[in-house]
């Protein structure tokens, strides 16, 4: 019996800004991919980027990069979508969010007609709406078309909590849930430290006065930390560039990660009709399985609100079914 020949593992990188060009380079390091694309509205950028990015290859493992074509789609496993519109002065929220879709569904209907069976990631913001659109838009199954969601987020988490609690993140489990915005909130009840439940792990670390108090400013934290990097330089591009490349990393090598990608629920915690941050098992197909955990009442409300928010938007742009 003949083996199947080989096929490099492709990733197709849409949008050579900040955040695009930055996860190239995260890629390029980790060896995850054979072969990475990039494309742009602008071929001056993303040439420049394939430039700077392929003069460093003696320093990572071996890997081809080059500037996407259209035909590319074709045969990639995985499509990460970076590119958007920025907000004109005077525009509207909703009226960026019609440009956005716009741009969304364009790049879709490139894919689709393709006739592409790669995974598409969807990072432009805001990425659940957006997840939600390219969805519906392509008409795929809907593990095959996910957003970064709250990976990023969940990723500040931990971080927070091992600095207040002084614990060494890899071993802090902890997850925000719902909206990649400000309607997130954390899911303490699935928060262990080295292996303890959060609530075991304060009764015997006692450092806190008001547990509930540097809770709270842990999640406020958490939730405000895009505004403070954007107020000191302008963009966020590193955090979500590793968060990516977990994400990849998941999907190309079919790892089953647990991760908090924003998928479109069917009926999953009473949700459907909405693409939303929650615990997915990732694999080479997307998401394999949301998992539907039990939250508490008060964990279920606060992603039931969140899920509100995002359906009122979606209703605006007149997206949904």
């Amino acid at each position: 019996m003949k083996d199947a020949p080989w096929k490099p593992r492709k990733v197709v990188i849409v949008g050579a800004g900040a955040v695009g060009s930055t996860f190239a380079y995260t890629l390029a390091q980790s060896g995850l991919a054979d072969e990475i694309a990039l494309r742009d509205h602008s071929h001056e950028r993303a040439m420049g980027q394939v430039l700077d990015l392929a003069h460093g290859r003696a320093f990572f493992p071996p890997v081809q990069i080059r500037e996407a074509q259209t035909a590319d789609y074709a045969d990639a496993h995985l499509i990460v979508i970076t590119a958007g519109s920025k907000q004109h002065p005077g525009e509207s929220r909703l009226d960026l969010l019609h440009r956005n879709v716009k741009i969304i569904h364009e790049i879709i209907d490139e894919i689709v007609l393709q006739k592409s069976s790669a995974v598409v990631l969807m990072v432009s913001n805001p990425v659940d709406i957006l997840t939600y659109a390219a969805h519906k838009r392509s008409g795929w199954p809907r593990g095959r078309i996910i957003g970064s969601g709250t990976v990023l987020d969940s990723a500040r988490f931990r971080y927070l909590l091992s600095q207040r609690c002084g614990v060494d993140v890899h071993n802090v489990h902890a997850y925000i849930l719902g909206e990649h915005g400000d309607s997130e909130f954390a899911a303490w009840s699935m928060t262990n430290m080295a292996g303890l439940p959060i609530e075991q792990f304060c009764s015997l670390c006692s450092e806190c006065d008001n547990p509930q108090e540097a809770r709270d400013k842990i999640v406020d934290e958490v939730r405000n930390s895009a505004y403070h990097i954007i107020d000191y330089k302008g963009a966020t591009w590193f955090g979500v560039g590793l968060a990516l490349t977990r994400i990849a990393a998941a999907i190309l090598r079919n790892q089953h990660g647990v991760l908090t990608v924003s998928s479109v629920l069917e009926g999953e915690f009473g949700l459907s009709g909405v693409s939303i941050g929650v615990p997915c098992i990732v694999s080479q197909n997307g998401v394999e399985r949301v998992l539907q955990v039990t939250l508490p009442p008060d964990e279920q409300s606060a992603l039931v609100n969140s899920a509100a928010i995002m359906k009122k938007t979606i209703e605006q742009l007149e997206l949904a079914s």
